[in-house]
């Protein structure tokens, strides 16, 4: 239909002009570079542009696209998985359960907010004196995230982490070894963490699993599992710390009120002063790794040694074989 115009000059009805980019103008909206847009469009990640005489024509697919990949890329995915991910959208396959699962996923697992704490408080807090140190190990680890063109104020991710780095600096802990034990702690979470991971995906995820990507349906429903059993970590690890500082609390109680130590376990480890000498001596001779090995089985060897000059110290005095009568 012909556009017409009334006597005031305005349209009457107008279709809607598709916007166009040059590769130049694309970048700038995306966010992408141009050099960026053409790896892509190697990559078989963007679509080709249409090509008009000596120029090439984007279009909002190729915007909503690029923007798309960005997306995915911050949420942790490789150029190839994206690639895998859009293959199967323009194949028919829908998105929008995948991309559910990811939020999931990426969302966050805790109702503990993040904060603010400026740096007078900050210091306050530990001491009342700078400490450059403590400050740069925080934010190694995590538990403080400068904030761009604030010199005086910090992210605090967890709060909470924060307050009981505090209070047990209030309570005579030195903050390195605060964060030492922070790091060890770390480890064995991290690891309790990738074992739970590895548990839920061998019997629970496993059937949303079996096509890659995953079918939109079986992503919709595997983002509902994850709802359902995100609390269900924590909520062991609660439990099972609480058992665990109950045994131990009531066993380093028992253990320094009694008046008298108790007696060690035949089977437990008992702790042996060497000479410093001697530890470097060994350590130099099989390694830092093998020293306690080393010790144990040389001292195993001596008392075998022992043993059998022992026994044979009891033979008969003739000193033969003894005789029958």
């Amino acid at each position: 239909m012909s556009e017409q115009t009334g006597q005031g000059g305005g349209a009457l009805s107008a279709q809607a002009v598709a916007a166009e980019y040059r590769i130049e103008d694309l970048a700038h909206h995306s966010g992408a570079t141009v050099r960026t847009i053409r790896a892509y469009q190697d990559r078989g990640l963007l679509p080709r542009p249409e090509r008009r005489g000596r120029s090439n024509v984007y279009g909002d697919t190729h915007l909503a696209r690029l923007r798309q990949i960005a997306d995915l890329l911050d949420r942790g995915y490789t150029l190839a998985s994206i690639k895998e991910l859009l293959e199967a959208w323009d194949a028919g396959r829908g998105l929008g359960g995948v991309l559910g699962l990811v939020a999931e996923v990426d969302g966050p697992w805790t109702d503990e907010e993040a904060d603010r704490i400026s740096r007078a408080d900050l210091d306050a807090t530990f001491g009342g004196k700078p400490d450059e140190d403590a400050i740069r190990e925080a934010i190694d680890l995590g538990v403080l995230e400068r904030i761009p063109d604030r010199e005086d104020e910090f992210l605090v991710p967890s709060p909470q982490e924060l307050a009981v780095a505090a209070e047990l600096y209030e309570a005579g802990v030195p903050l390195p070894a605060i964060s030492g034990h922070l790091r060890e702690l770390r480890v064995q979470v991290e690891h309790i963490a990738s074992r739970f991971l590895e548990f839920t995906t061998e019997h629970v995820f496993a059937r949303y699993l079996e096509h890659r990507p995953p079918t939109d349906s079986d992503a919709v429903e595997a983002a509902a599992m994850v709802r359902r059993l995100r609390p269900l970590a924590q909520q062991t690890v609660d439990a099972e710390l609480a058992r665990a500082m109950r045994l131990f609390a009531t066993r380093h109680l028992q253990h320094h009120l009694s008046p008298e130590p108790p007696p060690v376990r035949d089977d437990e480890p008992r702790p042996v002063v060497l000479p410093s000498g001697t530890i470097r001596a060994v350590q130099s001779l099989v390694g830092a790794e093998n020293v306690a090995a080393f010790i144990t089985a040389a001292a195993e060897r001596e008392v075998q040694t022992r043993t059998l000059d022992t026994l044979a110290s009891k033979r008969p005095e003739n000193g033969g074989v003894a005789q029958m009568p």
